[in-house]
């Protein structure tokens, strides 16, 4: 674990944030979404005589589109890959529906998003699906620590800027309202950073909407005395609190500061893979009895593969590229980083991007599907289940730096250096020295679930219940502003 002089580093924690911060109460659950079992699945690959024969070089770009049939191959026919639907959900006909209206198949990535978003029947849509009542546990369910760091870096990154008198803080998909609640109350004796946020929670799901209003404790309160005119405020903090369903809906013309704390690793992603006949999309269609949903290849190169898939494979080296059989491309986090950086570049102010992925090409990370905290085929019961699949990281810097030259890009670095410089090490010492056996246990365990990597040495309980630690998965980005200069803690 890195350590450094916060008192230098960080005048803000020397001012008292580590001793005045509540002691937090961190359910002692492993966080299935940080084990390295989602890419687990058997992989769909070429026949052996596909495999033999040479591949198209995406980036060679005036090689032109050629036409293909079919490759449905070692798709279809193994049970991993072919599901039978007893009874078909609105969505199941709804996707059904769709394939069947086009006469083909359609992408993983349109399959992803109708299953998270749809507005009737998406995953994210109706329920809530986080903590242990969920389907799966993020770090903010784990430690009330995880929210208590990020206020540290959101006001430190407030004074970096200037300690505007307004700024716009940002949270991209709040899931329960859990991070924000825990940066508000762990800021909550610094007024003047208190003062000047106006809070934007960017969250599609009513549902969510809902535990989010009542995690930061809002209420709503008339601004004229005829009561035309009302807002809802954050009790926590008194801040101004405003919901949207896209980034694009938060106003522009004050600072920024986003937090996008695993959103990114949801967004829907193209899937390709290559063949003998060069880089195929891999597609979902349904059987030829319509019972089932199955994998197939596109017959010829799709608008994705000659756009999306070439561009991600130019802003690598021709040996990464050569290596690799699979790749995912998500157009999404390309357009979602173009409004990040615009904004900050306009607006000023930076952006902390934390989920779990790599620094380069993604070959094959969206396989498997989380229901109930267990893990499930991804095509099995569709809206039932979390899908998703590892960030590029390396994706996202380039996508940021192509927009601006007003922007700069750090990291990305392990949450387990992020928290650790931050002085996540100093706070739970401070905690464990006055709790009971109970809270000392939880915060030992949410402390190695943030920080540590695998299973926890000092677990005596179940073992289905031992603590995952997800300090070196999850990795840490920040876009800011150049004239800012380098955030903290990546200098």
């Amino acid at each position: 674990m890195l350590r450094r002089s916060l008192s230098r580093a960080f005048p803000l924690l020397s001012n008292g944030l580590l001793q005045t911060l509540p002691l937090p109460f961190a359910p002692s659950t492993r966080s299935l979404r940080s084990l390295s079992s989602r890419t687990s699945p058997q992989t769909v690959n070429p026949s052996p005589s596909q495999e033999e024969e040479s591949h198209e070089n995406l980036r060679d770009s005036s090689r032109p589109a050629v036409s293909i049939s079919i490759d449905r191959s070692g798709l279809h026919n193994s049970a991993e890959h072919s599901h039978n639907q007893s009874s078909d959900s609105e969505l199941v006909k709804h996707l059904k529906s769709i394939i069947k209206f086009r006469g083909g198949p359609i992408s993983v990535a349109e399959y992803m998003e109708e299953v998270l978003t749809n507005p009737h029947s998406g995953f994210y849509i109706n329920r809530d699906v986080f903590g242990a009542g969920g389907d799966f546990i993020t770090s903010p369910e784990v430690s009330q620590m995880f929210g208590e760091m990020i206020g540290v870096w959101t006001m430190c990154l407030w004074e970096q800027i200037g300690q505007p008198e307004k700024v716009n803080l940002i949270e991209l998909g709040p899931g329960r309202g859990t991070l924000m609640a825990d940066l508000l109350r762990g800021s909550s004796k610094f007024m003047n950073f208190k003062k000047s946020l106006h809070i934007h929670m960017v969250e599609c799901s009513p549902t969510l909407q809902k535990l989010q209003y009542s995690a930061l404790k809002c209420v709503d309160e008339t601004m004229n005395e005829d009561g035309s005119t009302k807002r809802t405020i954050s009790m926590l903090s008194g801040s101004p609190v405003s919901w949207h369903s896209t980034l694009e809906q938060v106003p522009l013309g004050c600072q920024t500061i986003i937090i996008a704390h695993e959103f990114f690793d949801a967004l829907p992603v193209h899937q390709f893979q290559k063949s003998s006949r060069g880089w195929c999309e891999k597609m979902i269609d349904v059987s030829e009895d319509s019972l089932n949903f199955r994998f197939v290849l596109s017959p010829m190169p799709t608008p994705a593969t000659l756009l999306y898939l070439r561009k991600r494979c130019q802003w690598a080296s021709a040996e990464e590229v050569v290596k690799l059989d699979h790749i995912e491309v998500c157009p999404k986090a390309m357009e979602l980083t173009h409004q990040i950086a615009k904004r900050i570049s306009s607006d000023g102010g930076g952006a902390l991007i934390i989920d779990y992925g790599k620094n380069g090409i993604i070959s094959d990370s969206y396989r498997l599907a989380i229901r109930k905290h267990k893990f499930v085929n991804i095509l099995d019961n569709p809206g039932s289940a979390d899908l998703s699949a590892y960030v590029d990281f390396a994706s996202i810097r380039h996508s940021a730096e192509e927009v601006s030259e007003h922007i700069s890009v750090h990291g990305p670095i392990t949450q387990s250096q992020f928290l650790g410089y931050l002085g996540i090490n100093l706070r739970v010492e401070a905690l464990l020295q006055n709790c009971t056996e109970e809270q000392a246990e939880s915060l030992r365990t949410g402390y190695w679930q943030l920080v540590g990597d695998g299973e926890a040495p000092f677990w005596e309980g179940p073992d289905d219940q031992t603590p995952i630690g997800m300090g070196n998965r999850y990795l840490a980005m920040a876009i800011v502003n150049k004239k800012q200069g380098v955030p903290v803690p990546f200098e």
